[in-house]
């Protein structure tokens, strides 16, 4: 706050003068103190003139006065010579003497009182100007008081738009991490929400692919909620009769969990069922491809086809050498001899091959759009900064509601809390 102050002198009213009537008194008063100095100076001036004047007239009148009385005196001698030359020639000398002893000592004094005033004036002038010396200092002062008061006004002033600056950016900074964060899990939702209709889709497509190669065999397909597997395979022979049965459990996740495998043990328990399959699109550690493990069969959904003819043949085999007890030996001999032959490892191997060649196909395709993704994602990230500081910074200068530099509308879904 400003420690100069102003009092009316109407009604005694005290307050502060801003910017516009401070340089006013300040004006008014460089303009009294110059009127001041140039009545003072004429005051001065004229009393000299006067002086002078005086000085003058009084050493004119001494003058005179001394001529007077010299023709006085003259007179006077040459009367009292007349009267008596040797009787009061020597009193009249005397007393011409006394008196211009006397004459010389006004003369001195009045030059004395000339001296006195001229030393009294030159006093009433070095007072004055130390009282000008004074005042200017009182001025200069006063001037520097004020200016130190408004460089402290505008320091607080440029100190609180600073910390109002450094809130601003604060505040944006986090509503920029809150925007993350809920993109972030708005991500992560939508991949939740995706993955879940991911697995949906392919127990749909494991089911349409099963009965379409397959047409002559059951497949049902096992409801939400219902403890089981996703899918059963009804195997029939070309006579309609039930040759055994086959349980899928879909599986579209990023990780493989061992979990599935004793649970789908457990269904085909319940259900009856001969074979016990998972179709699944992240294999356990130690599995990359087709192959068994603890009972169960592990596939990607390329390789289901051949896995379930591959399946249900063998279920075909064996209950017809159930059927038919005689010969069971050669039959078993010659279902091992089959899957242990030359003809069924090179059935596979073609099989396995066609299904690595998409599978690295598909790998290739999901690398290279995960990678424009993740560019993509850069560059917003990029924008959505840079449009935050160059907002922060408007913001700073013009206000928080002067332009609106929002990229996105509040309405839009991302911002929505």
């Amino acid at each position: 706050m400003s420690s100069f102050i102003i009092t009316c002198p109407n009604c005694n009213h005290q307050f502060e003068p801003g910017d516009s009537m401070r340089d006013e008194i300040e004006k008014e008063l460089r303009g009294k103190m110059v009127d001041w100095q140039k009545k003072k100076d004429e005051e001065f001036r004229l009393k000299e003139t006067s002086f002078q004047q005086q000085l003058q007239a009084k050493d004119e009148e001494n003058r005179k006065q001394i001529d007077a009385e010299k023709k006085k005196l003259q007179l006077e001698l040459q009367d009292t010579i007349r009267k008596s030359v040797a009787a009061d020639f020597e009193n009249q000398l005397k007393m011409l003497q006394q008196n211009a002893a006397e004459n010389e000592e006004k003369l001195k004094e009045a030059r004395k009182q000339q001296l006195e005033f001229l030393q009294k004036e030159q006093a009433l002038k070095t007072r004055e100007e130390e009282l000008q010396l004074t005042l200017q200092k009182q001025l200069m002062e006063e001037r520097e008081k004020l200016k130190e008061q408004l460089q402290k006004e505008e320091s607080e002033k440029i100190s609180l738009k600073e910390q109002e600056y450094q809130l601003r950016l604060k505040e944006l900074e986090k509503q920029l991490d809150d925007q993350k964060k809920l993109a972030e899990e708005m991500r992560r939702k939508s991949e939740q929400g995706s993955m879940q209709l991911q697995g949906e889709v392919q127990e749909l497509m494991l089911e349409e692919l099963l009965q379409a190669t397959f047409p002559f065999d059951k497949i049902e397909e096992v409801g939400k909620g219902v403890r089981g597997a996703d899918c059963t395979q009804t195997v029939r022979n070309q006579f309609g009769n039930e040759a055994g049965k086959i349980i899928y459990e879909s599986k579209r996740t990023k990780d493989f969990s061992n979990e599935w495998i004793e649970k789908l043990k457990a269904d085909m328990r319940t259900l009856g069922a001969d074979v016990a399959v998972i179709v699944t699109q992240a294999f356990p550690k130690d599995m990359d491809r087709f192959g068994e493990k603890d009972g169960v069969y592990i596939c990607s959904f390329a390789e289901v086809r051949s896995v379930a003819l591959l399946l249900r043949n063998a279920l075909l085999k064996i209950a017809d050498a159930k059927k038919s007890q005689d010969n069971k030996g050669d039959k078993m001999h010659m279902l091992y001899d089959y899957l242990t032959g030359s003809e069924f490892s090179e059935q596979w191997k073609a099989i396995r091959e066609g299904f690595m060649s998409m599978k690295l196909s598909i790998q290739r395709e999901r690398d290279a759009m995960e990678k424009l993704w993740k560019a993509r994602e850069k560059q917003l990230e990029k924008v959505l900064l840079n449009a935050a500081h160059i907002k922060g910074s408007v913001e700073g200068i013009a206000g928080a509601d002067a332009i609106n530099l929002n990229l996105l509308e509040d309405t839009d879904p991302i911002l929505v809390e």
